[in-house]
């Protein structure tokens, strides 16, 4: 019996290690270009979620429904699918389960970042379908220190996050929005197409951050080996 076991956890974690040589690469294709992303497998309820939104087509033809430049591009609204102009989107999904949290110092809001939108809840739990994704702006090392500190001494749930030299790097080079980290999960990264985000965020909104101009999108999800993604958008995973 114990033998028989013991194959069995030796099969299950051959076969666990062979399927990590598999990941899914995101398009996001808009009517302003296409980006590509990863989900991360530590974040695997928002991975799992956006997978299952994704495969199901929910996400055909919504809008970034809100754009802050220097900030973010916004989507997922369910309402936003053919809203009139004009229309106050952003409330839309409430229906849908929220996602726990799931903070990770490995993941913070450098360029780049998808992460999950949320309500004002004590939870911190995340939308059952609105992400963004991070264009942000660069920040000086002090500015940096004093948002890791607030950071350290927050409100809970909150992880314990001191930001690693690379990140730091990034922060300051390429930039990002530091300030939300530890308050909303980033759960997967653009790995090619960051200036679409960068076109969309200039946009004309309206006073709701509307842009003027519809901005659709329709996602797509595509099994392939982890080798082929990196050979193709030069993305490193993670040993």
């Amino acid at each position: 019996m114990t033998r028989l076991l013991l194959l069995i956890l030796l099969s299950t974690s051959v076969f666990a290690q062979k399927k990590s040589k598999k990941d899914y690469l995101i398009t996001i294709e808009t009517s302003k270009g296409t980006m590509h992303a990863v989900l991360f497998d530590d974040t695997p309820k928002h991975k799992a979620n956006f997978l299952k939104l994704t495969e199901s087509g929910f996400y055909q033809d919504l809008l970034f429904h809100r754009i802050v430049n220097e900030f973010m591009i916004q989507g997922g609204d369910p309402d936003s699918k053919n809203a009139r102009k004009g229309a106050r989107l952003g409330a839309g999904g409430s229906n849908l389960p929220k996602v726990p949290y799931e903070f990770t110092a490995k993941h913070v809001h450098t360029k780049g970042a998808l992460a999950a939108a949320r309500t004002n809840n004590p939870r911190k739990e995340s939308s059952g379908c609105q992400f963004y994704i991070v264009t942000g702006k660069k920040y000086e090392e002090q500015q940096l220190k004093a948002i890791e500190a607030r950071q350290v001494s927050g409100n809970t749930p909150r992880i314990e996050l001191e930001y690693t030299p690379e990140q730091y790097k990034a922060y300051q080079t390429i930039g990002g929005t530091p300030f939300l980290d530890n308050n909303y999960t980033v759960f997967g990264e653009i790995i090619q197409g960051i200036e679409v985000a960068e076109t969309i965020e200039k946009m004309e909104t309206d006073g709701a951050e509307r842009p003027l101009e519809d901005v659709k999108m329709n996602i797509s999800a595509k099994r392939m080996s982890k080798k082929k993604i990196s050979n193709l958008y030069g993305y490193a995973y993670p040993e």
